[in-house]
């Protein structure tokens, strides 16, 4: 790139340059003086450079990288006077080896070579700005500089392109403003490129954050968004991916403002969800690896870039899963069923415990209806208890707990006992089984059925009241039903607790735990019994009246 090719100020970089070590109204100069006197003490040279009076500057000036001292009293130095402080001259050894330096790489100079420059801005004047390049002050004119006015330069790491180098002058003028926009075309011809045909091209990982990864492609930066690095879904990148990876990515978006190259890992492969009726059924079986766990499921990587979701319910047939992890763990391979394949929402669900032997065919297959078996007291519920016998859990109901109906489960258990059972039922279809500790010892109807039968009298107090009958107390554990159309003579509404019944057995089931009695049946009993005893009377005197009015009386007792 030629000078004449860009329009510089017309600015005087030398004089510029002067200025800024300017401390006095005379003009700076480079000459050669003498080194009078090394004071390491004051830390200070003198040296005669032929003025009226000596000049000074610091010993620091002419040490090396190692601390030593460079020259020796009486040894001639070249110098630039950069002002004046009364009549003795100000000068800089430093000053003048960076010119000799600058003077040299001018020299050296090929305008035919382009030269692209990185250095430090350290000074800022009137047209411009002063940068530093390993000792080497090069002039960069403001309206080449792409630095707002509105900002602090100094200090600023830059790169620059020069653009002029005036050798009688002894300037050099750089353009960053003239790099940075040759920079922008060629992104833009990248961009353009990639955005074209929104084609695949080859990318290699520069760096991994959380929310994605900057991938190279052709020598510019994009970011590839946690979003876009898969079809499961977003993904923490540095669980798939390292740097210098290689990885093919396609261009989807460029902001042109904040100059953001935006990729896509996944728009580069094939989308697995749009041929996935031809891939995947529900009821599949598939052999899946655990990719991560939650407290409420698993995540299960299917390949081929789909995932898909293991409820915690889904894990095992237990219904205490306290945690996934108690079961499988990360990078595990097992085998799950699909369950649900929604293409909408772009979601799998798989079970595992499908494919497990369900618990309630193996208990069933083991054990029979009338077996007695002993488990451990899981919960206690309002209305019985869960007892766990090996991998399934049996409901031991309040009414099954003892012969006594006043009896529940929280009277007599507590979670973590050890109790022996009868089985009283096994639901397969529906994976439950009902348990009995009652059934375990002799039921008092049983043995009161031994010692009566139906057509006995006996007499009990009334325990309660229901809508369809009266439940009277005979024997302790032993209540029969007294039906209101058995209560004959009696009134409903006359009858309270813990009155005195007088009654007949009109039912009597001892297997089923159930006896009727009846009032009326009694009543109707006895007239019999008053019939016969009047037939069989052999005395006159004797009525009918008399007999029914005997009989009243006892009943009213």
């Amino acid at each position: 790139m030629k000078f004449e090719d860009i329009e510089v100020e017309d600015v005087d970089f030398g004089a510029m340059l002067e200025e800024s070590f300017k401390k006095s109204d005379s003009s700076s100069d480079l000459v050669d003086g003498i080194i009078v006197k090394i004071d390491e003490e004051e830390n200070q040279v003198v040296v005669d450079v032929g003025r009226k009076n000596e000049a000074f500057m610091s010993l620091d000036q002419i040490r090396d990288e190692d601390g030593n001292i460079m020259f020796e009293n009486g040894e001639t130095i070249t110098v630039v006077i950069t002002g004046f402080r009364g009549e003795r001259p100000n000068i800089s050894y430093e000053l003048a080896e960076k010119r000799a330096a600058l003077a040299e790489f001018i020299e050296e100079y090929d305008d035919e070579e382009e030269y692209i420059i990185e250095g430090e801005i350290t000074k800022k004047n009137k047209g411009g700005f002063v940068v530093d390049v390993s000792g080497l002050e090069f002039f960069m004119p403001r309206t080449l500089s792409y630095i707002s006015h509105k900002i602090n330069p100094i200090g600023k790491k830059v790169k620059a392109l020069i653009v002029k180098v005036d050798k009688e002058k002894g300037s050099v003028v750089v353009s960053r403003k003239e790099l940075i926009e040759r920079e922008k075309a060629e992104t833009q011809e990248i961009v353009d490129k990639l955005l074209e045909n929104k084609a695949v091209v080859l990318g290699v990982i520069k760096k991994i954050t959380s929310y994605g990864m900057f991938v190279d492609v052709g020598g510019m930066d994009g970011l590839v968004h946690y979003s876009q690095i898969s079809h499961k879904g977003p993904v923490n990148p540095s669980k798939y991916y390292k740097e210098d990876d290689e990885v093919n990515v396609v261009a989807i978006d460029y902001d042109k403002k904040k100059r953001h190259l935006s990729l896509s890992i996944k728009e580069a492969s094939i989308d697995p969800w749009k041929d996935i009726d031809n891939t995947l059924r529900a009821g599949d079986t598939v052999n899946v690896t655990v990719s991560n766990i939650e407290p409420y499921g698993a995540f299960v990587d299917l390949g081929e870039d789909l995932e898909a979701f293991l409820h915690v319910s889904e894990i095992s047939w237990d219904k205490n899963v306290k945690h996934p992890k108690d079961y499988i763990e990360i990078d595990q391979q097992i085998d799950v069923e699909i369950i649900e394949i929604d293409k909408i929402q772009r979601r799998l669900r798989v079970s595992r415990k499908t494919l497990l032997p369900k618990p309630i065919d193996q208990f069933a297959s083991a054990n029979r209806t009338n077996d007695v078996i002993t488990g451990t007291v899981s919960s206690i519920t309002d209305f019985g208890a869960f007892v766990k016998i090996g991998a399934v859990e049996g409901l031991l109901h309040n009414q099954e707990i003892s012969w006594d109906k006043g009896i529940n489960a929280k009277d007599v258990l507590k979670k973590g006992d050890e109790v022996e059972v009868k089985i009283i039922k096994i639901d397969r279809a529906n994976g439950k089984v009902s348990l009995s500790k009652k059934a375990l010892e002799p039921s008092p109807v049983s043995k009161f059925a031994k010692e009566h039968k139906n057509g006995d009298i006996v007499e009990g107090t009334v325990k309660d009241k229901k809508d369809f009958g009266i439940f009277v107390s005979i024997e302790p554990g032993v209540d029969a039903l007294l039906r209101l159309d058995d209560l004959g003579p009696l009134k409903e509404d006359e009858i309270e607790k813990g009155q005195a019944i007088r009654a007949v057995i009109s039912f009597l089931d001892a297997k089923n735990d159930r006896i009727r009695i009846s009032v009326r049946r009694l009543e109707r009993q006895e007239e019999r019994e008053a019939l016969d005893q009047l037939n069989a009377e052999q005395d006159d005197s004797m009525t009918l009246g008399d007999v029914f009015k005997d009989q009243l009386k006892k009943r009213r007792r």
